[in-house]
């Protein structure tokens, strides 16, 4: 069975969509938009924070 782990940059990488879908959450909150780009910028944000939070770097 493969090992899951993240390399340093499949983590930064993670890291970086978690902030960008993260900001785009925030405005389209802030400007009152559509319910479904809520749900969509949230959960990638949710998504990529538990990986990185849960998966082992390696290295």
């Amino acid at each position: 069975m493969p090992e899951l782990a993240l390399t340093p940059v499949t983590a930064t990488l993670l890291f970086v969509v978690a902030c960008l879908a993260g900001y785009r959450y925030r405005s389209v909150w802030k400007a009152e938009g559509p319910r479904w780009q809520l749900w969509v910028f949230g959960l990638v944000a949710a998504v990529a924070l538990l990986v990185l939070g849960f998966l082992p770097m390696r290295g």
